[in-house]
């Protein structure tokens, strides 16, 4: 029994290793019915087919006496013109030759037919687009706490390597008509050709199950609307509210999506102003900077660990969870509800609840942290 568990265990490690939700399989938007009206030209041909293999064998068995199974043999491949030789065909009467050529000539007919459907609907291409896209909307679909860039540009395409180098999983929404050949380009694991803020980019997306919303348009307007479709969409879904991150040329375009909804807004110039005048200024901490924060699987990394109403962190001592002596993370901020920033807390900093605690450590050990301080009783290994 223990043998048979571990396998789905794997597998399950696996999943959410590459964010897959395997209890969520089906895309939320069915393309299977404009599938089927891409193969509805194929009908006419199929029926005739039938009619034709059921004349068939009806003629011959009351032409040449045949039996059932002998003569849906000749009509087959009578039909298809593929040659005579097997059954009884040298002595066939003149009623059955003038039966067999009839055959033949309609079987040629209809087989003609069947090809210039087939070939018209390949030179189309929409089956097959249809096709794949079905295929990418069903791997979506096992996608969850992942994030849905919307647009693509060259913050994307920069942003597309950080989340690939840290595993985070993420669809990128565009309606350019070569975004299949831009997503090989950049190596976007999951795209959608849709417009970005409608319900049908939602669905395909797979936003339902998403973790966030992140648009970098660089027109405002696109922003603006971004954020307004997905604040009514979570409504609507009933669930709790998206982390929306966009982008902004101005200050004054910061403070509108701000006051729109977004919860995070970055303005690449600012930040490139900033990162240069670091280097600057202290370039050796930069240095540090890019070592140990933004690589992939570094030994340092700082997170906030939000502390919840029912956490058992809630007015006590920072100094009681042990965060340092026993996990190997130090908390160096605490961001009230007020926005009061505390730097550099004492350990006898009693912590509130939904306080925000800044902490640094390596990835492993933050997480740890994180389940060690969600927890509704205090660990007993800790007491």
């Amino acid at each position: 029994m223990s043998n048979s568990k571990k396998p789905s265990n794997s597998f399950k490690k696996l999943g959410n290793f590459l964010g897959w939700d395997s209890s969520s399989r089906n895309p939320e938007y069915n393309l299977n019915p404009q599938i089927y009206e891409q193969l509805k030209p194929f009908r006419l041909p199929l029926v005739i087919i039938q009619i034709t293999m059921i004349i068939g064998t009806l003629g011959y068995v009351y032409i040449e006496d045949y039996s059932i199974m002998h003569a849906i043999f000749q009509a087959a491949y009578t039909f298809s013109t593929t040659g005579f030789g097997a059954l009884n065909e040298g002595n066939f009467s003149n009623a059955g030759i003038i039966f067999t050529v009839t055959l033949i000539i309609v079987g040629f007919a209809v087989l003609t037919f069947s090809v210039g459907v087939l070939l018209r609907i390949i030179a189309e291409g929409t089956l097959f687009r249809l096709l794949k896209e079905r295929s990418m909307l069903y791997k979506i679909a096992r996608l969850r706490n992942h994030f849905v860039v919307f647009y693509h540009n060259e913050y994307t395409a920069q942003l597309a390597k950080q989340f690939r180098a840290n595993h985070i999983p993420f669809v990128v929404v565009d309606p350019d008509p070569n975004l299949e050949q831009i997503a090989k380009e950049n190596k976007y694991p999951y795209f959608i050709q849709e417009e970005p803020y409608i319900e049908k980019a939602f669905l395909k997306s797979h936003l339902s199950s998403a973790k966030g919303v992140i648009s970098l348009s660089k027109n405002m307007s696109n922003n603006i609307t971004i954020i307004a479709s997905i604040r009514l969409y979570e409504k609507e879904l009933g669930r709790k509210p998206y982390l929306i991150i966009c982008n902004a040329e101005t200050n004054n375009d910061i403070e509108k999506l701000k006051k729109l909804g977004a919860d995070k807004v970055v303005a690449p110039p600012a930040l490139m102003a900033k990162r240069v005048s670091a280097m600057a200024i202290r370039p050796d901490m930069e240095n540090v900077l890019e070592e140990f924060l933004y690589k992939k699987d570094t030994p340092i990394d700082m997170e906030e660990i939000e502390i919840r109403d029912n956490s058992w962190m809630v007015g006590r001592e920072i100094k009681e969870a042990h965060l340092r002596d026993n996990i190997k993370v130090s908390v160096i901020g605490i961001t009230e509800t007020n926005g009061q920033f505390i730097e550099m807390p004492m350990g006898t900093a009693k912590i509130n609840a939904g306080a925000k605690l800044l902490v640094v450590g390596n990835q492993s050990n933050i997480a740890k942290a994180k389940r060690l301080l969600s927890r509704h009783e205090k660990p007993k290994e800790i007491e």
